[in-house]
């Protein structure tokens, strides 16, 4: 689990990296302290608050075909702005543009890093 999250959170770093450089309504201010420490915020809610959410929201999830869960990605987002003050997103429409970005760069992140023993031949 801790190589899990480890790589997760590295793959959090690279996605809102790359959100913040295409996007001028995602920004982590000038310290890249600030990138590690939302990467970690932003770990830690989708580990925790995220699962919690989408099981309490599943009928919104079936009636949306799926586009509430997309909300949910968005709303980690915004958590991650709420709790680190120079991570910000602008508008919701930048948040949106954000949680594509940051699914997108992250679905290739775990392919080059996947997080459980694939990596380790036998």
């Amino acid at each position: 689990m801790g190589r899990s999250l480890l790589v997760r959170w590295a793959s959090n770093v690279v996605a809102l990296f790359v959100a913040a450089w295409l996007l001028s309504g995602v920004d982590y201010g000038d310290q890249w302290w600030t990138l590690l420490i939302a990467a970690a915020v932003f770990t830690v809610v989708n580990w925790s608050v995220k699962p919690i959410l989408a099981v309490l929201s599943i009928p919104f999830i079936v009636v949306t075909f799926g586009l509430f869960y997309f909300l949910i990605n968005v709303l980690m987002l915004y958590v991650t702005d709420w709790v680190v003050p120079d991570f910000e997103i602008k508008t919701f429409w930048w948040g949106v543009l954000g949680a594509i970005i940051v699914s997108l760069v992250n679905a290739l992140m775990h392919r080059v890093l996947p997080p459980d023993d694939r990596w380790r031949s036998r």
